[in-house]
Formats: structure tokens, sequence, C-alpha cells
């Protein structure tokens, strides 16, 4: 009889320690591997592969390297981009700063391959520079997207632009009955090998200054994109100028930097002056009767059209896609619908 106690004893002793060791429930904490559909961290460019288990099949990882922060255009379309984003639960964006430096965009398309982003998107500085590393995406079998402006002829990448031949079409065609005979220009230019600032530039040549001859440009300068570079070129001119009949900007950035050279001087005040991108700033301008004319570019369209073309390749809808939006003229006349439109968007607040 001890025998079989002491067996019985082992026994009950021996499964006490299996259900121990066979407890479920604490193995993994399943289901807490990532905050998914979170498209918006701008700046964040580290390891953000946490796009797991939580229903979706799948959650693409997209980054997005800006041209420059500091660029007024730029950053409010890297703001769309993170804003629009946000419709895609399966795709998250990570904003870069290219900080207006090839050196800098570069690497950090380097470094976006080498993280392995399933898609990179390229703002480029000077398109011929990134040329090489966007063909760098392509061969390593992720997704490349240049975007305004587009790189052209690179076999396998996609692009999603404005034309900006046309986009200064548009205002040269309307320069050419407004300004004055025998009237005197500056010109205020984009970075040169910048794909939109040559071919602006190009665009004002073909249809405004080789049809009106008369036309005297007395101050031409590279301005960056940037106002605070306009408005002192702009100073630089007045100064030696007593009358300057028109400003002739490829980017409305640059035409605002203008227009403070010379606020409130009544011999400027007839001045005709000309932009490109529709932004914000410059439907107000013409309300007030400052800018004359600009073209739109709009950073919401080209941010709507990213995120779109973005979700067909990662889905595998489409393998190559290059697609341009559109560039209305706007004046006087026609204001106040691009006004509303960013009012709908909270673009003054």
């Amino acid at each position: 009889m001890k025998k079989v106690g002491v067996l019985l004893l082992a026994l009950m002793l021996s499964m006490t320690m299996i259900v121990g060791c066979g407890s479920s429930g604490d193995s993994g904490n399943s289901g807490d591997t990532g905050n998914t559909g979170e498209s918006g961290n701008t700046g964040d460019t580290g390891d953000a592969a946490d796009a797991g288990n939580t229903g979706e099949s799948e959650v693409y990882r997209v980054a997005y390297i800006a041209r420059a922060q500091a660029d007024s255009f730029a950053a409010m379309l890297a703001n769309a981009i993170v804003a629009e984003a946000e419709k895609y639960p399966h795709i998250r964006v990570f904003v870069m700063d290219g900080e207006a430096s090839d050196e800098k965009v570069n690497s950090l398309i380097e470094n976006s391959i080498t993280e392995g982003y399933d898609l990179i998107i390229v703002q480029p500085n000077n398109g011929e520079s990134q040329r090489p590393f966007v063909e760098q995406i392509v061969d390593a079998g992720i997704f490349a997207i240049t975007t305004n402006a587009r790189i052209a002829g690179i076999e396998g990448a996609s692009s999603v632009d404005a034309d900006p031949y046309s986009q200064a079409k548009v205002n040269a065609d309307a320069a050419v009955t407004q300004v004055p005979e025998n009237a005197s220009v500056v010109v205020l230019n984009g970075p040169p090998g910048n794909f939109h600032a040559d071919e602006r530039r190009l665009s004002w040549q073909v249809e405004f200054f080789d049809k009106r001859p008369d036309v005297t440009i007395v101050g031409e300068q590279i301005a960056n994109w940037n106002k605070d570079e306009g408005m002192l070129y702009m100073e630089d001119w007045i100064q030696s100028n007593s009358n300057i009949d028109a400003v002739i900007s490829m980017n409305d950035t640059m035409a605002a930097g203008a227009l403070e050279a010379v606020k409130d001087n009544p011999q400027f005040e007839d001045m005709l002056v000309y932009g490109v991108d529709g932004q914000p700033e410059a439907m107000l301008l013409i309300k007030e009767g400052k800018l004359t004319a600009t073209s739109m570019q709009s950073y919401l369209d080209l941010s709507e059209l990213l995120l779109d073309t973005a979700d067909k390749l990662l889905t595998g809808k489409e393998t190559v896609i290059d697609v341009d939006i559109p560039n209305p003229l706007i004046t006087i006349d026609n204001v106040d619908e691009y006004i509303e439109m960013y009012e709908n968007a909270n673009a003054y607040n």
C-alpha cells in the first residue's frame, strides 16, 4: 500500500508540472505589432516596418524626399501629401527634407534604398544630379516616382507633374497684349538645371520675347524660387531703373518678393507682375490688384495624383505611370473660385 501511495503521489506531481508548462495565451502579444494607417510621420526616417497583423494584408512604406522644406511650395506639397495619405490606410508616408542640396537629396535616396522602402518619391533639387540615383531606385526593384519636376527618360520610373512650358505660356500669351510698347522688364529665374525653371524661361522666350522684340530686359537674375532673393534683386533694379513696366517671374514666391520691394511706392503701382504656381498668397495678391496673373500648379492636385499613382503601383494595377495636372490661367476675373478652393482646404489658417 505504501508503494501504491508513493506512485500515485508521483503521478499527481507530474501532471501538475505538465499543466504549468503548457499555459497558453502568453506567447507573443499577438496583434500589438504596429500603428498601421499612420501616414503622416513627417521627418521620421527611421525603421517603420511595423505594418503588421492588424487586418490589412500589407502596409506599404513610402519615402517622400522633398526638395527643400524652406521652399514654401515644396513645404505645402509635402504637407498635402501627408494629409492625402490618410485616405490610404495601407500606405504610410515618411517625409524627408533635401534642404535644397543635391548631396543631401542623393544621400536620402541612397538611405531609402538601403532601408527597403516599397516606393520612393523624389522631388528633385536638380534633375540631372538626381537622375543616376533615381535609376538606382529602379535597379533595386523599388517603385520610383519623380515629381515637381519630373526627371524624364528613366526606364521603369513613373512621374507626376505639370507641364512647365504650358504653365508659362498661358501667362506669356496674356502678356503679349498686356505689356506696353517698348517696355522695360525684369526677369526672376529658378535654379539652373531645374526642369521647371528651364522650361518656363524657354516658354517666355519663345512665346513672349521673340514675339515682342520691342521689349527690353533691364535685369535678370536667378532667385532660386526664394522670396527674399526676389526682393533683394528687385531692390537693386529699382535703384538703377526709374521705370520697370513688368516683372516676369518663374514662380509666385519670387514675384511676391519683387512686390514687397516696391510696396507703397507709387512709381511702380501700374507695374505688371506674372508668376506661376497659384499659391494661396498669390491668390490674395491678385485679388488686391498687385499680381497680374499666375498659372495654377495645385499642390492639392499634385498630392491627390501622387497618392493615387502610388496606390496603383503598389497594388499592382499599373507598372509605370506618367501623368500631368492642369494649369489654368488665374487673373482677377476668376481668382475668387481659387480663393474659395483654398479656404475650403484651410490653406489660410
